[in-house]
């Protein structure tokens, strides 16, 4: 039975990363996964990947890219702690595409929304689980250091 934690405590260093790779590639979608030590729940790992579709409304994952990811991270021990992109014209809510596209049940699913900002100003940013469609909110907590 998979049990999961109710919030996504992160790194300031870790958050600013995603939210600057979120603003970097606006107006297209970024994406990405921060990589941790299997079992743990901790982000550690930053990995930013090239979001193949190069749209504002959609992302996808390189196949070969992500075969490689997938495979650097079994060879260090780590499992995907969060999976991440931007919305660029919506609010940081996932889309049906995005619940259909999760398939890491143990993941935290993070949105970073860059609506309405071009890039620059006030974003969201919030987490998610997605587990057999379910989509649950959780807590997002920001520290320092682990």
């Amino acid at each position: 039975m998979l049990i999961l934690a109710d919030m996504l405590t992160i790194t300031q260093a870790l958050y600013d990363q995603l939210v600057a790779h979120a603003r970097a590639d606006h107006p297209d979608e970024a994406c990405g996964v921060v990589a941790g030590p299997a079992g743990t729940g901790r982000a550690e790992r930053f990995i930013p990947m090239l979001n193949a579709a190069r749209s504002p409304t959609f992302y996808e994952f390189d196949s070969q890219d992500l075969l490689k990811l997938y495979r650097e991270m079994d060879d260090r021990d780590e499992e995907p702690v969060i999976v991440y992109h931007s919305h660029t014209a919506t609010e940081a809510y996932p889309s049906r595409t995005d619940v259909t596209y999760a398939n890491e049940p143990g993941a935290h699913y993070v949105l970073v929304s860059t609506a309405d900002t071009d890039g620059a100003g006030e974003f969201q940013f919030r987490s998610y689980r997605i587990v057999d469609g379910v989509i649950t909110e959780e807590d997002v907590r920001v520290v320092e250091a682990y």
